[in-house]
């Protein structure tokens, strides 16, 4: 497994990255009357998310990390309920939108896990999730 030297080797932030980029190209086919609706609240929520993550990383506790990774799982919640409200007034075809909720389901998942283990003592020899550790 390889050395984690910053964030960006993080797979949950590369699983978030790609999430914001699905977003940004699902909402381009959005009408221009939504771009300060459903179009702005989708990117933030799904920009939000990695952001979160790069923060929390650069944080000198796992208390803190653990805090803005739960920020960026609330992003995230929040970013299912505007694409699922994006299908539901037909902005958003489900086809389109069923592989992006899946893999937001994936990312909570591994959300979970690593708050977990970030709010677990680390056993002896375990290296701990954090920077500079």
């Amino acid at each position: 497994m390889p050395a984690v030297r910053s964030y960006r080797d993080l797979l949950v932030w590369q699983r978030a990255m790609d999430i914001a980029v699905s977003t940004y190209q699902l909402s381009q086919h959005y009408p221009r009357d939504e771009l300060f609706g459903l179009t702005s609240q989708s990117r933030r929520a799904a920009a939000s998310i990695a952001a979160n993550i790069a923060e929390g990383y650069g944080r000198s506790s796992r208390p803190s990390y653990a805090h803005f990774l739960r920020i960026a799982q609330g992003s995230l919640k929040e970013l299912e309920t505007h694409l699922i409200l994006a299908e539901r007034v037909g902005l958003a075809a489900r086809t389109s939108t069923d592989d992006l909720l899946a893999k937001a389901d994936e990312l909570g998942r591994m959300f979970r896990a690593l708050i977990g283990k970030l709010e677990k003592s680390p056993q002896s020899g375990e290296a701990p999730v954090l920077p500079n550790s």
